[in-house]
């Protein structure tokens, strides 16, 4: 962690963000992993909904490599309103859109006169001398090593359904405590690489976009991520994975894929 600055972003002003080798993709040293550009939308976006407002679903389309270079943040308000509001952030690099967030803020209210039973995830495993990083035969990426990876479901070395805790290690942007909604977005967009169903060294798994709808705010440092992919015939994939606290479900993510042979 050593070369990772302290946080996922610099905020140069204007909206302007500096990228960090945090935000490395496993891929491309030169562009960044999903994850970050969600979190640094859905957070900027969040700005602008009203007191009493949380955040209900964020769905970010990535619109091709986001490169790790300086990059702006244009926010603007879709459908303003007390109860409900739609906020789009979008991401652009050399005047180029790379990414763009739409945010869901809905009003909080009174504790309707229903519950759902939580149902808990697997507890938190403890911590091994040798740290966890998903896709082990990448080597040493930002994002990998910006996270804690505590698997209780799968492992790094074997495709298929997975289950790992997860716990960012940095603050999003440099000088911000980090938020709730950061952890979660931070590592929803790993769920569709810690669940492959193939050797991705082999086979491409390009997810254009994310959907995170989210049932409340999660609490403490952690969070619970359990993904499976699902393939068609012809070459496209979904991944779907809850995410968790240690108290239960906070919400849900879904990605589609394109699959295809490198």
């Amino acid at each position: 962690m050593s070369e990772i600055a302290e946080a996922f972003y610099l905020p140069l002003g204007e909206g302007r963000f500096a990228p960090t080798k945090a935000t490395e993709s496993p891929w491309d040293s030169g562009s960044q992993h999903g994850g970050p550009p969600s979190a640094l939308l859905a957070h900027l976006a969040g700005a602008g909904a009203d007191p009493g407002q949380r955040t209900a679903r964020v769905s970010v389309d990535f619109l091709g490599a986001i490169p790790r270079r300086e990059l702006t943040v244009e926010v603007a308000a879709v459908r303003p309103g007390r109860r409900i509001s739609l906020t789009e952030a979008r991401m652009t690099v050399d005047g180029r859109a790379v990414a763009v967030a739409r945010v869901w803020h809905l009003a909080t209210g009174p504790t309707p006169p229903a519950s759902t039973p939580a149902v808990l995830p697997p507890a938190l495993p403890a911590a091994t001398d040798a740290p966890t990083v998903p896709l082990p035969d990448m080597g040493d990426w930002g994002y990998g090593q910006a996270l804690d990876w505590r698997y209780t479901a799968g492992s790094p070395d074997r495709r298929g359904p997975a289950a790992v805790w997860t716990r960012v290690r940095l603050p999003l942007v440099d000088g911000q405590p980090l938020t709730p909604l950061a952890r979660v977005l931070v590592a929803a967009d790993a769920a569709n690489g810690i669940s492959a169903e193939l050797d991705l060294t082999r086979w491409l798994s390009i997810p254009p976009g994310m959907t995170t709808h989210l049932l409340r705010e999660p609490v403490g440092e952690w969070v619970h991520l359990d993904c499976r992919t699902s393939l068609a015939p012809d070459g496209l994939g979904l991944c779907s994975g809850v995410l968790s606290d240690e108290r239960g479900a906070v919400g849900e993510v879904a990605q589609p894929l394109l699959v295809q042979q490198r």
